[in-house]
């Protein structure tokens, strides 16, 4: 088996695992909270949001940085440096005292990330040509499943084994993931004495501008989408269901679905971008994304749903492994990880962006409207896509 193939299937679980430990404290946040001595729900609200949504905003600082020491010292050590830190500082969330404890340790576990970059990094600059589609539509299921299906298998956790061996269990899976980081990822690398260079010297650098900032919107926009029913759907599943005593359940999976159609989705879309380009299959599942957002307003049970959202992760898994794919073509290797690392704080910042302009249209217009709102987005950036990227790819 050839070494990039090695890496990916190491790299894909340690993403997936680094994935579910960013986001599955958002079911339980409300109820650790609670269990930390905060009984107005007023404050409980506030407090969860704060403490779901800063580890995005400062992995979103740090993103970059960690994807500049990639370039610099390598990126399996960056592998091993994001997956033990992170498994520390979610083991020690079970032993959190208060709630500022444990917005404190969200905080650092923004500061620490980077598996992905580095991730992204690594399978980008040791897979030919042939297969780079191939291996970073793989590699992007990870991420996006890790993501969406997190919370319910948080949620899984809490009910079953409790609310601290959230913590502990998660934990203990980035242990396993340091271990076989250790073992199984192999690097060629050979570091270079570089000069730590300025975002604008880095910029300077990147030899087509207006493709990578269209790439780094694309990013941001797609986890907007996928982000903004998330402070939504829980009610919205309430007023489409008749019986309410499985509501947390039935949101989790209609969440989830997105990303189970990822998995699936993903690596095919991936081999496509190699064979007929990576700005087609891109164009073609911004538009469908866009489409399948608007009849999510109109469902009138949870099981509409569900279906309309495993059709939105088909269209989806064609993007992120498209901004991938072209993100490595327009990109020297030597600036490779920091330029991820830039798209990845995009990501990051989307998620925040995506739960915050969710909560904040269904409380101004209604629920129904994020998802007409969120199908705008995609169709702007689509034109955008179209006369930025599709024809002047197209042309060359």
């Amino acid at each position: 088996m050839k070494m990039w193939r090695k890496n990916l299937i190491v790299c894909w679980v340690g993403m997936f695992v680094t994935s579910i430990g960013m986001s599955q404290i958002a079911p339980v946040l409300p109820l650790y909270i609670k269990h930390l001595g905060v009984s107005n729900t007023g404050l409980i609200a506030q407090f969860s949001g704060i403490a779901f949504g800063v580890t995005y905003i400062i992995s979103a600082i740090f993103s970059p940085i960690w994807g500049s020491a990639a370039d610099k010292f390598g990126r399996k050590p960056m592998l091993l440096r994001a997956s033990l830190g992170m498994a520390i500082v979610v083991f020690s969330m079970g032993f959190a005292q208060n709630v500022y404890e444990l917005i404190g340790l969200r905080l650092l576990q923004g500061a620490i990330t980077g598996y992905s970059t580095a991730c992204t990094a690594l399978i980008a600059t040791q897979t030919d040509k042939d297969h780079a589609g191939e291996a970073l539509g793989t590699l992007s299921t990870a991420n996006i499943a890790g993501s969406l299906l997190g919370p319910m298998i948080g949620g899984y956790i809490e009910e079953n084994f409790g609310l601290q061996n959230v913590f502990f269990i998660t934990g203990a899976l980035l242990v396993i993931t340091f271990i076989t980081t250790v073992l199984f990822v192999k690097e060629s690398f050979t570091r270079e004495e570089k000069k730590v260079i300025k975002i604008k010297e880095l910029w300077d650098k990147v030899p087509e501008k207006s493709l990578t900032i269209t790439m780094f919107v694309t990013f941001f926009v797609l986890t907007v989408a996928l982000y903004s029913v998330e402070p939504i759907i829980t009610v919205y599943i309430t007023q489409l269901s008749s019986n309410t005593s499985h509501v947390a359940l039935i949101a989790g999976m209609a969440f989830s679905a997105s990303g189970l159609a990822n998995i699936i989705a993903a690596p095919r879309l991936g081999k496509l971008s190699d064979k007929i380009g990576a700005q087609k299959v891109m164009l073609v599942a911004l538009v469908m994304a866009a489409l399948i957002f608007i009849p999510q307003a109109f469902v009138k049970n949870p099981w509409q749903l569900m279906a309309l959202r495993f059709l939105l992760g088909l269209t989806t898994a064609g993007l992120i492994p498209s901004v991938n794919i072209l993100i490595k073509k327009i990109t020297p290797n030597s600036l490779t990880g920091r330029v991820f690392g830039l798209n990845m704080a995009a990501g990051y910042l989307g998620v925040f962006g995506g739960a915050v302009l969710g909560g904040q249209i269904a409380a101004w217009f209604g629920i129904r409207y994020v998802f007409f709102i969120t199908s705008l987005l995609l169709l702007i950036n689509a034109v955008w896509v179209y006369f930025n990227v599709y024809k002047k790819l197209s042309l060359n």
